[in-house]
């Protein structure tokens, strides 16, 4: 029985630890105001008009954790408080998609209560260009 109290002292001990951690990181983290873009002298009125066009086109930008692979059986077999292995480790980035585009890595910040991503990699846009062909 006093393996299993020592055991759990450690476990409450490492979350301690954890969550002293995440305070750390969220009294680091500011919120980003993102400037406009600048207008260069140097495009055309048509360049700039044909930039305007796609600068306001929505896309959709999503953190992803990590994936499973299961079976149909499995999948149907889920249900509340059922818990999906991911191909992540635990503390490892997070991948930052824009319209299912790898376009960064990050980590998960509390900006006033809510959820945010400080980018810690951003992919080069040779890469990414590289990707969609």
């Amino acid at each position: 029985m006093s393996d299993d109290n020592e055991n759990e002292n450690e476990d409450l001990s490492m979350w301690d630890e954890a969550m002293d951690e995440q305070a750390v990181a969220e009294s680091d983290a500011e919120a980003v105001e993102l400037d406009e873009l600048e207008e260069e002298s140097s495009i055309s009125g048509e360049e700039k008009r044909k930039l305007d066009a796609i600068l306001d086109i929505p896309v959709t930008i999503s953190m992803e954790v990590g994936r499973s692979h299961i079976s149909i059986r499995n999948l149907l077999q889920l249900n509340q408080g059922s818990v999906v292995e991911l191909d992540r480790v635990a503390g490892e980035a997070l991948d930052v998609m824009v319209n299912g585009t790898l376009i960064a890595h990050g980590e998960v910040v509390v900006v006033n209560d809510k959820f945010g991503i400080r980018l810690t990699d951003v992919i080069s846009q040779v890469e990414r260009i590289k990707k969609l062909k």
